[in-house]
């Protein structure tokens, strides 16, 4: 793109999750902030949401399955209400969360939503990184940012809620637990119970209360066991050593506390009823949806004010995840790059960004934070191809690089096993070093890529294309989620 020009690109999000499916399109603008003697950066400098969809129930097949040919109807539809065909959409990210993030599910969204956009980003997110998703959307990060305050934003979904802790924007810890207002069904506005999830079993059996499928309950019946299980959400931000039913029903390793919490946000399905005046009074209106979400926030609210945290409403509450949407920024990488050029281009290469401040010093600290984050993230060493971003100083000395390459071997060594492609990210400007540091090391040859004086984000996802100017630099495309900012 000339450096003169700007260009708007319009982009679609979408973000199927274990109750609700909802996308958003958006315009954006895309254009060159640096001066004209340095490298092209070319930065999102104007967003514009033009369209936000009803919020529809994930259509299934199964409790467990999506069905692909039902979301692609839904997008035709939103596709016409907004006044926009195929051959008008850029970009697009789809996002598959909670309980519906299967693998076979990714695949089916893939198929389905070929026709609709040329460049849909596919993800399937496990609970970690559906917070930090979450937890950007609600304007949590950004608040923390802006505020100087450790938010920790809780997305209350149908089948789970996941917490990400954000401190100066960035996001330093995340959990998960299996509570979410659809774990019980009912006849919609009734009061009949359709069916019961494992967790709830759980929850019924640790606290003594009896439900059961087919029978009819009253609000008094409902409210105790939706009350712990809204505790038990609230628990994991008192102690990280949780007990009782907190302890069955998490799913991560807990908080860690490293930094004292000064909000609370919550977003997700259930959110719009933690901030609501008054809570529900009959069981119609519990049931409104089918579950007992409108319940849930509610219990969710008291419980937090009880435990004296401080609520903040977030600027996105049921929309925080689709509220952001893929879409590309071009950059360069600089010009000490190392690379094999016949492992390029690679396509929607996902960010791993371990390091929050700066790199550790030896490389075994530096092996086991990467090792933690792809943990975290729960990242699978068999499926697709992933690139560490490395930050911190912009001048390193030859030992720190040494060190970094053998910390980097070290904690990729189980990827690395599986013969994908190491790829590196660094903003230093060190690529070229960095890379013949790892050769070096390494006990085999490896196809790396490794480019530097580039900004990533945890969780982005990247292009890298061919070499151009002789092989010095090669063209990067982020794919970031743009989140409401």
């Amino acid at each position: 793109m000339p450096e003169s020009t700007n260009q708007r690109i319009t982009s679609v999000g979408i973000d199927i999750g274990t109750t609700t499916t909802q996308l958003v399109i958006s315009q954006l603008t895309i254009e060159n902030t640096a001066s004209g003697s340095l490298v092209p950066r070319v930065e999102i400098t104007q967003k514009e949401v033009i369209h936000r969809s009803q919020i529809y129930f994930t259509p299934l097949l199964d409790r467990d399955l999506i069905n692909a040919v039902a979301v692609s109807k839904i997008l035709e539809s939103e596709y016409q209400a907004a006044g926009l065909t195929s051959e008008m959409i850029d970009t697009g990210a789809v996002i598959i969360t909670g309980e519906t993030a299967k693998k076979e599910n990714a695949k089916a969204i893939i198929d389905a939503l070929a026709g609709f956009a040329g460049d849909f980003v596919v993800a399937t997110a496990g609970a970690n990184l559906e917070a930090i998703y979450a937890g950007k959307g609600s304007g949590a990060a950004l608040y923390s940012a802006q505020r100087h305050q450790v938010v920790v934003n809780i997305d209350v979904g149908g089948g789970t809620s996941n917490y990400a802790t954000f401190h100066e924007g960035k996001a330093v810890d995340s959990s998960c637990i299996n509570v979410g207002g659809h774990l019980i069904e009912f006849d919609r506005q009734g009061d009949r119970i359709t069916y019961i999830s494992e967790p709830a079993k759980i929850a019924l059996q640790i606290t003594g209360e009896r439900l059961q499928v087919g029978e009819r309950v009253t609000l008094p019946q409902l409210r105790p066991i939706v009350k712990a299980m809204a505790g038990s959400v609230v628990d994991l931000l008192k102690t990280s050593t949780p007990s009782g039913l907190t302890k069955e029903l998490l799913m991560t390793p807990p908080l860690q506390f490293s930094h004292p919490i000064g909000k609370v946000m919550i977003s997700g399905g259930v959110a719009d009823y933690v901030y609501a005046e008054k809570g529900p009074s009959t069981m119609s209106e519990v049931t409104a949806f089918g579950d007992f979400g409108p319940l849930l926030g509610w219990e969710l609210k008291v419980s937090l004010e009880e435990a004296g945290f401080i609520l903040e409403k977030p600027k996105e509450t049921v929309r925080a995840t689709v509220i952001g949407t893929g879409t590309q920024s071009v950059n360069l990488s600089g010009s000490t790059i190392h690379l094999q050029e016949n492992t390029l281009p690679l396509r929607n290469i996902m960010v791993l960004s371990p390091f929050q401040s700066m790199i550790p010093e030896t490389p075994q600290r530096i092996a086991e934070v990467i090792k933690n984050e792809i943990l975290r993230l729960q990242v699978d060493h068999l499926e697709g191809v992933v690139a560490i971003a490395l930050k911190g100083p912009r001048t390193m000395s030859f030992a720190d690089i040494s060190h970094l390459a053998k910390g980097v071997l070290l904690g990729l060594e189980e990827y690395l096993c599986n013969n994908k492609p190491l790829i590196l990210v660094v903003e230093a400007d060190c690529g070229k070093v960095l890379g013949q540091c790892i050769n070096a090391s390494a006990n085999r040859p490896l196809e790396m890529v490794c480019i530097d004086q580039l900004e990533v984000e945890n969780c982005d996802y990247i292009d890298i294309g061919k070499p151009l100017m002789g092989g010095r630099v090669v063209p990067v495309v982020l794919k970031t989620l743009v989140f409401n900012r």
